[in-house]
């Protein structure tokens, strides 16, 4: 789970001395629901195509800060390695691992990240990593979120590998492990899903009309 990583990641924060970075977060499951979510299940290569999870807070306390995880098929932790079954957090967002001996990194991309969730400012526009990044490669935030209100993350992408692939996300309230984001019926499992996605092997076409637009065919 997201958890699992991030509290690994605060307690190794804390062997420096000086406070944890997690001293601030409660200690608390947090009541979300899904609103939405959607991503194309079919695509091309060179499509642009959005990502949108939108999370509502429905319980009685201020969220200290929404954040969401993209693994590739799975955000599931083994428990006994303590590692992904099926890719996690190992692998960049939006990406794979090869199943190829003696690479330094396995992973490679699925899809591009053009416009991350987030304010989009100069930094972002010009091709940074936007507001809503954190020191998790794979996991971004937005923030705390008040009762009632909701969160929503846009991620623009472009698929540059063609094939089936699995994109698995998972919902949490708090960067440090300790802030759960749970469903109203409860349970410990954080909210979460996927989606399959076929990308074709014929890239999208485009072409500038007589009118100077661009046409995109379907």
């Amino acid at each position: 789970m997201i958890s699992a990583a991030i509290a690994a990641a605060a307690i190794l924060a804390g062997c420096g001395g000086g406070s944890r970075q997690d001293a601030n977060e409660p200690s608390a499951n947090f009541p979300v629901q899904v609103a939405s979510a959607t991503f194309p299940t079919s695509q091309r290569l060179s499509q642009h195509s959005h990502l949108v999870i939108s999370i509502r807070n429905v319980g009685t306390r201020t969220i200290p800060d929404i954040a969401i995880t993209i693994c590739p098929i799975t955000c599931t932790y083994n428990a006994k390695t303590g590692y992904p079954t099926g890719g996690g957090v190992d692998a960049q967002a939006f990406g794979e691992d090869l199943s190829m001996p003696y690479l330094a990194n396995p992973s490679r991309p699925v899809w591009i990240v053009d416009r991350p969730p987030g304010l989009c400012g100069y930094s972002c526009k010009s091709g940074g990593p936007g507001s809503a990044v954190t020191a998790y490669t794979n996991t971004w935030a937005l923030g705390p979120l008040k009762p009632g209100a909701i969160a929503t993350f846009d991620w623009g992408v472009t698929a540059v590998q063609p094939g089936t692939h699995i994109v698995a996300w998972e919902v949490a309230a708090g960067l440090n492990g300790k802030a759960r984001a749970v469903l109203p019926g409860g349970g410990n499992a954080p909210p979460g899903g996927t989606f399959r996605v076929s990308v074709s092997n014929q890239p999208q076409q485009s072409y500038v009309s007589d009118g100077g637009k661009i046409i995109v065919s379907k």
